[in-house]
């Protein structure tokens, strides 16, 4: 396939915005990136695909997901409003959690994969809960993950909230499907190890994970989330979360921090000095009121901070303006979160921990051997536009509804808006039959919690 009559955004290091260039792609990577008329000359046979001036420009990337939490859209919460973080997952997750079966399961993922192609975002981290339906929940998302044609890393959350069978359920899914994706390699979804929180794990169940976890599979694990993590750890055993997790052996270059909100100084000395990549959801902590991570620290430390979106919408710019303005106003300073620092994190580590996971080629960004995931964007600047400034046209101009085009590994998944590889209409008609029961479900659960 040959892309042409596009403004390519390289996101290469340093950024470029190159005009009269094409890509060629060929066996789902990008073969050769040069002039347009050279490569027309040299692969006439190629099929086209014309960009007619759009911006083309590497898919986006989230470092943290739950596609799971599909149906609390809407859904009503009996009683009064949570109070605090703690309330919160009592009265909305946890209870949600245990009312999705295997049907649930399935069509929350593909709901959010529509979700994830229409809005341009090609790489998803997720970590998965059903506690009523564990073994094998992630072969239907795996599933889902391949009939949409996305990238995804995938992980089932151990927890202790639901016994200790629970816990040993949710181990041996994380193991099984580890181990399945090695013998029988999945050339679009990657395996990791859930842990829910320090806050819903024991001594034992830690130990238990990592010695259960086989050699170079990383932990993806909630952090210091809000204050109620900290002070249950140290109840327990008189350690910080992130002391607590680097004693247990659960951090390193393949593991995953979410959120880390509320961590001290040592504690991300910690998350440096193991290499930890720890992920940054502003929607999601304006929303549950925990408070905003020390991310700018963090960066200067040299911890790999990126940028998830904890379940809310995958349009990952949106994710980009709630950072860019939470962060000011968590501060009473304008000068805080600077669009480089953004970038820093959103593009170049969401990039690199992918990586991890998809070591193949490189990701997010255009340039021949590069993976081709590549997305379309029908923006019209009315001020110049430059490899300087793109950031700002992104916090302050571009929009999701703007992505027209969807392409992962050379496969197009949507052009000119419509999705090829998902019936989303069909799907939403699924969801909203199954929604119901789900929240019966649900309201059967949260009066036992």
């Amino acid at each position: 396939m040959l892309i042409t009559n596009g403004r390519l955004i390289t996101w290469d290091t340093p950024n470029q915005i190159l005009e009269g260039q094409a890509l060629y792609v060929e066996n789902g990577r990008i073969a050769e990136m040069g002039p347009q008329a050279e490569l027309i000359a040299r692969y006439p046979q190629a099929q086209r695909l014309d960009a007619a001036g759009q911006y083309v420009m590497p898919g986006n990337i989230c470092a943290h997901t739950h596609f799971y939490g599909a149906f609390s859209r809407g859904m009503a919460i009996p009683g009064a409003p949570a109070k605090d973080f703690t309330e919160i997952l009592q009265k909305l997750w946890w209870p949600l959690d245990l009312a999705l079966d295997e049907d649930a399961v399935q069509l929350s993922a593909l709901v959010c994969l529509a979700d994830a192609i229409r809005h341009g975002t090609t790489t998803l981290i997720d970590h998965h809960a059903s506690p009523n339906a564990i073994d094998g929940s992630l072969d239907g998302i795996a599933g889902a993950v391949e009939q949409a044609g996305l990238r995804a890393s995938l992980c089932y959350e151990v927890t202790d909230r639901n016994g200790p069978q629970g816990a040993q359920a949710g181990i041996a899914e994380n193991v099984r499907f580890i181990k399945q994706c090695a013998a029988h390699p999945r050339p679009l979804v990657r395996p990791s190890f859930g842990l829910h929180a320090s806050l819903t794990l024991s001594e034992q169940t830690l130990d238990a994970c990592r010695e259960a976890c086989p050699e170079g599979t990383g932990f993806h694990v909630h952090v210091a989330e809000a204050e109620a993590d900290q002070y249950d750890s140290l109840a327990k055993c008189d350690k910080r979360v992130v002391d607590r997790l680097y004693d247990h052996g659960l951090l390193g270059p393949h593991s995953i921090a979410v959120h880390a909100v509320h961590v001290d100084a040592r504690e991300i000395a910690l998350l440096a000095e193991t290499h930890t990549w720890v992920t940054h959801q502003p929607r999601s902590n304006m929303n549950n009121a925990v408070g905003i991570g020390p991310v700018e620290s963090m960066l200067r430390a040299g911890v790999k901070v990126c940028l998830g979106n904890d379940g809310f919408s995958n349009a990952m710019w949106e994710e980009w303006k709630t950072a860019y303005l939470a962060h000011k106003l968590w501060h009473r300073d304008p000068r805080r979160m600077n669009g480089a620092d953004l970038v820093h994190m959103a593009v170049y580590n969401n990039a690199a921990l992918a990586e991890v996971f998809f070591p193949e080629a490189p990701l997010g960004v255009l340039r021949s051997g590069a993976q081709a995931d590549i997305i379309l964007v029908d923006y019209h600047p009315f001020t110049p536009l430059t490899a300087g400034n793109l950031p700002w046209h992104i916090l302050f101009g571009f929009h999701e509804s703007m992505v027209t085009t969807t392409i992962v590994a050379g496969k197009v998944l949507m052009r000119e808006r419509k999705l090829l590889t998902l019936d989303e209409e069909a799907i939403a008609a699924q969801a909203r039959q199954a929604a119901p029961r789900v929240w019966e479900r649900y309201n059967q659960f949260v009066k036992r919690l």
